[in-house]
């Protein structure tokens, strides 16, 4: 029998090594999908003005030589303002691809100073590109021109101020003993006087620039002409074509960083010597830039700038360096010119070249900073025992400076200078008068100026007298001795007359009495108008000021010394009219002022008989429009009215019905909104109406179906109301309203209290109050509650009337025509008195009799029913219990 094998099982492995083939292609699958998509390189978009010079595919993006990227796209902006540039930037670049990374732009440019990008000429146009941080970008706006310093280029900056660019431009050569060792890289303008000129160094030269270095400017060619002969200079050729800066290491050792600002000089000779300071004067009309400055007949320097300040003119000068210890902080300077008179001629050679500057050395140590006044004249080494004083002018009499100063024609002194006050409002010459002839000058003393040329005629004859050429051509002035033996202090301030009557009237005005009146307006006067009383000249007026913070006028007056007992306390002054004509049945009174007082204006001097407490009173220095104003003490008011007023000059201010004033000025203000009057209250009562809560408004007249309202308005136009206050504080403002407040015709003892009504209605102010078909009171006011919903009325009942108002009154409106018509009870027509039909009005019935229990005040407050009830009109007030 066969023996069968019984079957071998072999267990099954669970993972064969042919798996790791597919993983491992997978992983190396992966990996060089990864590489691929990051050295697939950056996408940015930069945008350019044009795409001039950029080509799609050529174009490259370099880095210090190195290509770093490739144009792809080109595409036009939304705005068409420039090109969109799309480059694909090497996967390396991603680092530097930041918010302040810059590209431009690199094509070949040829200057007077070089050419740049040389290298265009071969490769083509490309982008540059210098990496900047901040946060990571992909988008960017191009430079219109390559940096000043691009990338790698180590070296210092520093900064040149100059008033001119002159020919520096871009790329001007920096020259250090005619070695360029830098060049211009930008400038821009610094305000509107000085231009700031960017200028680079090398790094291997930067050490030769030091913290005290000058610069100046060696452009062009420099040509010095003089009798000595041609002087010519230039730096380089570069230099004449383009411009060009050079520079010393000066004697500091400390090293410039960047940043540092230096002064750019016109030429060395400015740069490397002398010392500056300033001059000032009055004007400068024979100095000039370029002006010599002297030191006995040699040029130590001269004038650089000059230009104007709030009180004159400033010249920058500067003295060579070799000279400089001639000036100290007490050195003297002045102008000399060409010396020409009678005499003869100093200085010709200056006619041709102009006025030249002297200097006196000083002894003091010198400042930095030092400034010096330029006089006119030489300085005076005996000036210290001479006597200074101030004469002063209304107006210049022709005097020039240095002109004598005269006694009894012989020569006492001189001017020194002419000048205008502080004000404006005089002529002051400063003089010096010589020390033997101080015992002159005493209190009283007065100047006169000297005629070269007078003339005399009467009906003797003409007489002509004459003076010296000197004082035909300089003028001169003399002095007039006071009679008091004291004498006057230096500085002392004396008056030039025109002469010598001028000085006896002058004198004869300070014998007057000096006052001043106030005026709304200049009152048609001028200086001289006379001043009457009972038509005889007292006095005139000697000036007339405007007050701007008031509007208001100053009137100065003098009254003769022998006239001063007409000014009491009841003592007023008025503006005369030139004609004034009075007309009535009697006949016609015309009254002409003197023609003087008609030509310049004139004004009266008065009294008052009847004024209360003379005694005790101050005289009233106002000057009043009219005499009727003045002899009924009247106050000036101001008066602020809406726009819409009608109101006009002589409108007249009532209260009551009564005039208590007049407006007599109206005028619209600037903001059109309203008007400002000025206007007189009438007589001493006026005080009631100046206190502060006094009410002004304006009344014209109303037409209706009720009447008229203010029916003399009618005839006389709108008129102004007033009503008077209790507060012991005057003022002389006030606002008009346009109309009366609700108390304004409110009799004193009415019973006062309040209506309330959902409807207006027919009801106005005015419509009256009945109580069984008699008016008893009125509507004063009303207005729309905050709600919106209720009409509050004001009413008042008269004193005569009070008891028949209670708190048990009912109010219904009476107004116009009622018709109640039913189905049944048939047609039913109510109405009022004729009265009440055409202008409404408010009925009330009252059940109980008045009493202090009962009585009502101002804040009683009653519904207004829009029909009666049969009971009201039955109730007997004076027979209830």
């Amino acid at each position: 029998m066969t023996q069968i094998e019984s079957p071998k099982v072999v267990k099954k492995k669970l993972f064969s090594p042919i798996w790791l083939l597919p993983v491992v292609a997978l992983i190396l699958g992966a990996w060089l999908g990864v590489k691929s998509i990051n050295e697939s390189g950056i996408d940015v978009l930069i945008h350019f003005p044009s795409a001039a010079g950029i080509d799609i595919g050529k174009t490259l993006v370099k880095y210090q030589g190195l290509s770093v990227g490739k144009v792809t796209d080109i595409g036009i902006d939304d705005d068409l303002r420039g090109v969109n540039v799309k480059v694909v930037m090497d996967y390396r670049a991603d680092p530097f691809l930041n918010k302040n990374t810059l590209f431009w732009l690199v094509k070949p440019k040829a200057s007077i100073t070089g050419v740049e990008g040389l290298d265009t000429l071969f490769s083509g146009n490309y982008i540059a590109i210098q990496p900047g941080d901040g946060r990571s970008a992909t988008e960017f706006e191009a430079e219109r021109e390559a940096p000043a310093i691009l990338p790698g280029i180590e070296g210092l900056m520093i900064e040149l101020k100059s008033p001119r660019l002159g020919s520096i431009d871009v790329g001007s050569p920096v020259f250090f003993r005619q070695a360029p060792v830098g060049s211009v890289v930008s400038y821009r303008l610094h305000g509107n006087k000085q231009i700031i000129i960017s200028a680079f160094v090398q790094e291997q030269y930067a050490h030769l620039v030091n913290k005290d270095s000058h610069f100046w400017n060696v452009s062009g060619l420099k040509i010095d002409a003089s009798l000595a002969g041609i002087k010519v200079s230039t730096e380089s050729i570069a230099s004449i074509l383009a411009g060009g800066i050079s520079f010393d290491s000066g004697t500091d050792t400390e090293k410039a960083v960047n940043g540092d600002e230096y002064t750019l000089y016109e030429d060395q000779q400015t740069a490397l010597g002398g010392i500056d300071f300033s001059l000032t004067a009055a004007n400068g009309e024979d100095v000039s830039e370029g002006t010599a400055i002297i030191y006995r007949g040699i040029a130590i320097g001269q004038i650089e700038k000059k230009s104007l300040t709030p009180t004159g003119v400033q010249f920058i000068a500067r003295v060579n360096y070799q000279y400089k210890a001639l000036i100290a902080k007490d050195s003297q300077f002045w102008l000399s010119g060409p010396e020409i008179s009678l005499k003869g001629v100093k200085h010709v050679s200056r006619l041709v070249t102009g006025s030249v500057i002297n200097v006196l050395p000083g002894s003091q140590a010198s400042t930095e900073a030092m400034q010096f006044e330029l006089a006119s004249d030489a300085p005076d080494l005996l000036s210290e025992d001479k006597i200074e004083l101030t004469v002063v002018a209304n107006t210049h009499t022709g005097v020039s400076n240095g002109a004598q100063v005269r006694y009894k024609q012989l020569p006492i002194g001189q001017i020194l200078s002419t000048n205008i006050s502080q004000d404006f409002s005089t002529v002051e010459y400063h003089i010096e008068i010589l020390p033997e002839f101080k015992n002159l000058l005493t209190k009283g003393s007065f100047f006169v100026p000297e005629s070269a040329l007078s003339i005399n005629a009467s009906l003797e004859g003409i007489s002509v007298k004459t003076r010296d050429v000197t004082t035909m051509l300089e003028g001169a002035i003399s002095l007039i001795p006071g009679n008091n033996s004291a004498l006057l202090a230096v500085n002392s301030k004396l008056k030039l007359h025109e002469s010598i009557e001028s000085a006896k009237a002058l004198y004869a005005q300070q014998q007057m009495t000096h006052l001043t009146l106030t005026s709304i307006d200049g009152a048609d006067l001028a200086e001289g108008s006379p001043i009457y009383y009972k038509k005889m000249q007292i006095g005139s007026v000697s000036k007339i000021n405007w007050l701007a913070n008031t509007d208001k006028f100053n009137i100065d007056i003098n009254i003769d010394n022998k006239f001063i007992p007409l000014i009491k306390p009841n003592t007023v002054f008025w503006r005369n009219d030139a004609v004034a004509i009075n007309a009535s049945l009697a006949g016609v009174d015309i009254n002409v002022a003197p023609l003087k007082g008609a030509i310049n204006g004139s004004i009266t001097l008065g009294h008052i008989d009847d004024i209360a407490d003379i005694q005790h009173r101050e005289p009233n220095l106002r000057l009043y429009d009219k005499k009727s104003y003045a002899l009924m003490q009247a106050k000036v008011i101001n008066l602020t009215l809406p726009v819409s007023a009608k109101i006009t000059a002589n409108a007249a201010i009532r209260f009551q019905g009564h005039q208590i004033g007049e407006v007599t000025h109206v005028k619209l203000n600037q903001d059109l909104n309203t008007l400002s009057a000025t206007a007189y209250l009438f007589g001493q009562y006026a005080h009631h109406f100046s206190a502060n809560d006094s009410e002004y408004f304006i009344i014209d007249a109303q037409i209706s179906l009720a009447g008229i309202n203010a029916l003399d308005a009618l005839l006389t136009g709108p008129y102004i109301g007033v009503i008077p206050g209790k507060s012991l504080e005057l003022v002389d403002t006030f606002v008009a309203l346009a109309h009366a407040s609700f108390a304004a015709n409110v009799p004193k003892d009415a019973v006062v209290f309040q209506l309330v009504d959902d409807q207006l209605g027919s009801i106005k102010v005015g419509t009256p109050l009945f109580f069984r078909g008699i008016n008893v009171g009125q509507i004063d006011g009303y207005q729309l509650d905050d709600s919106g919903i209720e009409i509050t009325l004001f009413a008042h009942v008269n004193a005569e009337y009070a008891h028949l108002i209670n708190q048990s009154s009912q109010f219904w409106d009476a107004s116009g025509i009622k018709l109640d018509v039913g189905l049944f009870s048939g047609a039913k027509l109510e109405t009022g008195s004729l009265e009440t039909i055409l202008a409404g009005g408010i009925a009330f019935a009252t059940r109980d009799a008045t009493s202090d229990s009962n009585s009502i005040d101002a804040t009683s407050r009653f519904p207004l029913h829009a029909n009666t009830q049969d009971e009201w009109t039955q109730w007997r007030p004076t027979q209830a219990k």
